[in-house]
């Protein structure tokens, strides 16, 4: 099946809402890298997503706010941590796009825990933090001991201007309009659909870069500075029920 084309709004709503959150503060960095270099690390039934031949890897600091279950309200310090992802993105057999998580850094212990039990989702417990002054943020993460070797990085960026809906072209929304994840769960591989309203983009300058992240994540070729650097003040966002990707 072809894959659903990519939108700024979710092809398709989300009727039995499971989760609730925003995510805030967000800087997409991205390089992009051939399909075949990352197709091994996707679940089983899903093939490297690509535009115009290529796909991207992302590293992808935010801030997650108020977790929240069902339709009941988010909680406040439980729910609210500093968070760092590395992204592949993917598209399964049904056509649906999706987001596949190489790592993912919190800095709540409790809802790392909860992540890896249910949807085995590779999250790692992290000290981290977020320092915005003016139009620059910072982003620092280190995983703690416990998670193995320290790795982590620091992300110093500059925000511009917002980006009138003109200038939001098939790579921006290549990389930002994702409407769910693909993981594996056991032997299963499944889909996680979402749905959020439009993100307001801003241009962005990377002033600093320190990461092994995404090396550590499986991708040690990825080296130099992103091409694409993107900045969100954030969105809400609705997670609908799991369902089970052929294989």
């Amino acid at each position: 099946m072809r894959p659903e084309p990519v939108t700024r709004l979710a092809p398709r709503g989300v009727r039995h809402v499971v989760l609730t959150q925003r995510w805030s503060e967000l800087t997409f960095l991205h390089w992009p890298v051939p399909p075949a270099a990352v197709a091994p690390l996707l679940p089983a039934g899903t093939r490297p997503d690509t535009l115009d031949g290529t796909t991207y890897v992302g590293l992808v600091p935010f801030r997650m706010e108020g977790i929240g279950f069902l339709r009941l309200p988010g909680v406040p310090w439980f729910g609210t941590f500093p968070e760092t992802n590395v992204r592949l993105y993917s598209v399964d057999g049904e056509g649906r796009r999706g987001v596949v998580f190489r790592s993912l850094e919190a800095a709540r212990l409790l809802p790392v825990l909860t992540a890896r039990a249910t949807l085995r989702l590779p999250y790692r417990w992290a000290r981290m933090s977020i320092d915005r002054r003016g139009d620059e943020i910072r982003y620092t993460t280190r995983r703690h001991r416990t998670e193995g070797l320290p790795h982590g990085g620091t992300a110093h960026v500059r925000i511009g201007r917002p980006l009138p809906p003109a200038e939001i072209g098939p790579l921006e929304r290549f990389l930002t309009c994702r409407w769910g994840l693909h993981t594996s769960v056991g032997a299963t591989t499944v889909y996680l659909p979402n749905v959020h309203t439009e993100w307001p983009l801003y241009a962005a300058d990377l002033l600093h870069l320190e990461d092994d992240l995404v090396a550590a994540a499986g991708l040690p070729d990825v080296t130099g500075p992103p091409p694409s650097v993107l900045y969100s003040p954030g969105v809400p966002v609705r997670f609908g029920p799991p369902s089970r990707v052929r294989t």
